[in-house]
């Protein structure tokens, strides 16, 4: 794993670097994104245990204030995109104390082959194009 260099904020606000920290600071209600890598084979799996999440993690996750939350998945790429309404660190620091987090993340481990740079930081994908464009 390596570490992610800082980038420039992109012209949206969203995903803006923090300064020296190399990582997204969405505001609240900001979309932002990042990235696991599954191992070779993981992916049925994977999508078997989000077809049945617990009710308890969802629980959680509205608790921590993340909503618009949306996993997608290409063989073993998996792309997380959400929102959270106090901002993303809090939301962290939230679900990280958690028993019910906890035990969501040990049942799912042999299933990853990266999900953090050598900080510690998930694999931050930053937003390089955005059309809001207008509903039909």
């Amino acid at each position: 794993m390596t570490s992610e260099p800082t980038r420039p904020a992109p012209e949206s606000g969203a995903g803006r670097a923090r300064p020296g920290v190399g990582r997204p600071d969405p505001a609240p209600g900001e979309q932002f994104c990042y990235l696991y890598r599954l191992r070779d084979g993981a992916g049925p799996e994977y999508d078997r245990r989000h077809a049945e999440v617990w009710p308890e993690l969802s629980r959680l996750l509205d608790e921590a204030g993340m909503y618009d939350y949306s996993i997608f998945r290409r063989d073993t790429l998996v792309i997380c995109v959400l929102r959270t309404r106090d901002g993303f660190d809090r939301a962290r620091t939230l679900t990280a104390g958690s028993a019910v987090q906890a035990r969501w993340t040990a049942s799912l481990a042999g299933l990853f082959a990266e999900i953090a740079d050598a900080e510690g930081e998930p694999l931050w994908a930053p937003r390089v194009f955005r059309h809001a464009g207008h509903p039909a």
